[in-house]
């Protein structure tokens, strides 16, 4: 492991082009990466991608280090009840977790401190240890029990994310739209990017 880690939770919400190109970058940034899909995920990536995503996590592990080309060891998917896994625990998990697409069930549980599965244990684990936890929630319109959940979280150090994608930088293409919404989870974790630029900058390159 390098001193660059980070878990990814991949939920059943829409958005599944979201996490494959995050964790494209992530790979790309050097992060060593802890990998939590839920069951609901996997049939949106086969609706939305088109992937099928490997039920066991060694196969998964090599599924998505093949397809982005990372070294060895850098992907590690587990298991939603891989208990003994690092980031189950406050003594080895990673200080930096996004949601991504982050679904209101999943939101619900984090907001309860649920943990009845991997997913959610990290989070709790993360916000317990005052680490930066990330939602990208993808879901309209909220109903109020979204929004006060949301809210609690916000409270706790949580960062919710909407996966609202703006329009100032002219998108020709669905993927204009997935990397803005990456590259502000990019700026928000420190990670350096260059999908994006900042709002001001190209109006002082034309001039």
């Amino acid at each position: 492991m390098t001193n660059k880690t980070i878990t990814l939770a991949i939920t059943g919400a829409s958005g599944a082009p979201y996490a494959m190109r995050l964790l494209e970058i992530l790979v790309k940034a050097d992060y060593d990466i802890f990998v939590l899909i839920s069951s609901a995920a996997k049939v949106v990536f086969a609706t939305e991608e088109e992937v099928k995503i490997p039920s066991k996590p060694d196969a998964a592990s090599a599924f998505f280090s093949e397809r982005f080309g990372a070294r060895e060891n850098q992907i590690r998917v587990c298991g939603k009840e891989e208990w003994f896994s690092p980031v189950a625990s406050g003594s080895a998990a990673p200080k930096q977790m996004v949601v991504c697409p982050c679904s209101t069930g999943t939101l619900s549980a984090i907001a309860t401190g649920a943990s009845d599965n991997l997913i959610e244990r990290a989070a709790d684990v993360v916000l317990k240890e005052r680490g930066q936890l990330i939602l990208v929630t993808r879901e309209m319109p909220l109903s109020s029990i979204h929004l006060e959940n949301m809210l609690k979280l916000s409270q706790t150090g949580a960062t919710i994310m909407p996966a609202s994608p703006g329009f100032y930088h002219n998108p020709k293409q669905i993927s204009d739209l997935v990397d803005f919404v990456v590259a502000r989870i990019l700026d928000h974790l420190g990670v350096d990017q260059t999908l994006m630029m900042r709002w001001g900058y190209q109006h002082h390159n034309d001039k």
